[in-house]
């Protein structure tokens, strides 16, 4: 036996659903009039009385997670009228089996339609099949039997026009999917323009994605998708599969603001990476819902207490985990990688007799990556027993700088390292230019051409990471660099990888004769 909302009262309600509906004159529930006036400005009561299967937890119960209840509030902004361009565009990152695609491609785009908030959506995805799998489960929540008060209800949502990637209601609001890639400059319907534009997984997996197509999919973001109209409502939602993704981005500029704010910074005076601007001058709110939160007393609790997919004691065991961090977190770091993964990781600093810093650079224009990788790498002489010492990778950065502004950051590196006796530099790219560009420098400058394949480098050092009990350590976590080694071959760059893989080499192989690829110089 159920309630009037489908509940089966042998169970406790999820208290998210029991405050909802605590207090409700089940009365109204009993005509039209009253259901809609009930839902008119609550989508949460909205997906509770006409699609109460689509908010089922995956033990078949009725349950809400906190950031469903997020996602609703923000779905209120379009019951007011847009007064200016880019206004209300977001971006919603959860983890893998939220409902992400249930809510934004389902229960807010009826509710939307159902109370005229919304006249025309367009939808998008990776590819189009992706997207017309999202308006045919629109298509058959409207003939679900289940949903039989929604049919009654709001009987002009019927369909007057529907076929693949379209459909039109009697009330003549328009739904239609396409892929990312297709043509939709002016897509219209009749004389309108999409008002809502909706994106799910416009990206596809890592294993057919490459930081070139990134950049192609985000300016068809930007240039194609945003531009069929300015003031329409946005939202993307999705997961992170590949570091340096559109995705991924969203989430690095949303932790720089929020640790710019929590230092008492403006979000708009935080100091945010070039390649990450765009998320703030495209106004995209980002929104990233975690599945461990903390209580005021400092424990801990799920943010879907009711469902047993995110129960708290299996995280807890589990949030170590590469398979977690990729899934729940967003964590590219945690994508499987062929060499480095943050297990390997050590952090210590072992003192120093000899520190260089490691520059690969970008100079010709047939280079993947239009970065400069520089490195701060430290070598500690063997200790008793062992033929090996030891590599302290002390800083690394990775700049968009040339001639005189390059020369400056490599100035204002060995100011902060002082200890640093040398620079070297890896001459395939740029060959001897580079002893002109950094001309003058107070330490020698020893280049050195590498003819090996920069994989097969890179499995060297990687040895050096795994050998107990390690024999490279970082002084502290480095973000940016651990993410392009957990990323390494697949990610979008590695100038700062090359620059730490030169820059051990150096200390820990064994010595060779001088070719004439390797030559020291101090040009001054």
């Amino acid at each position: 036996m159920t309630d009037v909302f489908g509940n089966d009262p042998e169970y406790e309600l999820d208290p998210v659903v029991a405050k909802l509906i605590d207090g409700i004159d089940a009365r109204l529930l009993d005509s039209s009039e009253g259901r809609k006036a009930l839902c008119e400005f609550d989508p949460l009561l909205f997906a509770l009385i006409y699609l109460p299967n689509s908010i089922k937890d995956t033990s078949g119960r009725t349950s809400f997670a906190e950031c469903h209840l997020d996602w609703a509030d923000i779905a209120k902004e379009w019951t007011y009228p847009v007064t200016r361009t880019a206004e209300n565009r977001h971006a919603f990152l959860a983890p893998r089996g939220t409902g992400k695609s249930t809510w934004w491609f389902l229960i807010l785009p009826m509710w939307w339609a159902a109370y005229g908030y919304t006249k025309f959506i367009a939808a998008f995805a990776s590819k189009a099949e992706q997207a017309q799998t999202h308006l045919d489960n629109f298509k058959r929540a409207l003939q679900n039997p289940a949903n039989k008060a929604l049919r009654q209800d709001f009987p002009e949502l019927a369909a007057q026009q529907s076929r693949e990637g379209l459909y039109v209601a009697r009330s003549g609001f328009t739904f239609t999917a396409q892929g990312m890639d297709t043509q939709v400059l002016g897509l219209k319907a009749g004389d309108d323009r999409p008002d809502t534009l909706l994106l799910d997984d416009i990206e596809p997996g890592e294993s057919s994605y490459s930081d070139y197509q990134m950049k192609q999919r985000l300016t068809t973001l930007l240039d194609d998708v945003f531009e069929l109209n300015t003031e329409a409502r946005v939202c993307l939602s999705g997961t992170v599969t590949m570091p340096g993704s559109i995705t991924h981005q969203l989430i690095k500029h949303n932790n720089l603001i929020r640790q710019a704010e929590a230092q008492g910074i403006p979000a708009d005076q935080a100091d945010v990476p070039t390649e990450l601007q765009w998320v703030g001058l495209e106004r995209i709110q980002v929104h990233h819902a975690l599945p461990i939160l903390a209580n005021e007393d400092g424990t801990e609790r799920s943010f879907w207490q009711s469902n047993p997919k995110f129960d708290l004691e299996w995280m807890l065991t589990r949030r170590h985990t590469r398979s977690f961090k990729k899934n729940y977190l967003n964590d590219p770091m945690a994508v499987d990688s062929e060499y480095w993964t943050p297990e390997l990781f050590r952090y210590g600093s072992p003192p120093c007799t000899k520190t260089i810093l490691s520059i690969d650079g970008a100079v010709t224009t047939n280079r993947r990556s239009d970065y400069t990788g520089m490195a701060v790498v430290g070598y500690s002489r063997p200790v008793a027993g062992s033929d090996l010492g030891f590599c302290v990778v002390k800083n690394s950065v990775a700049v968009k700088l040339k001639g005189a502004e390059l020369r400056q950051k490599v100035l204002d590196l060995l100011q902060m390292h002082p200890e640093i006796s040398g620079v070297l530099v890896e001459s395939n790219q740029g060959g001897d230019l580079w002893t002109e560009v950094l001309h003058n420098l107070p330490v020698p400058i020893k280049t050195v051409h590498n003819s090996e394949k920069k994989e097969t480098r890179a499995e060297r050092v990687l040895n050096f990471y795994q050998l107990p009990p390690g024999h490279v350590f970082h002084v502290g976590k480095i973000p940016a660099l651990e993410e392009q080694m957990c990323a390494f071959p697949g990610g979008p760059n590695d100038d700062m990888v090359d620059a730490v893989v030169n820059a051990v080499l150096t200390f820990m192989r064994p010595a060779r004769k001088r070719k004439s690829g390797a030559r020291k110089r101090n040009p001054r």
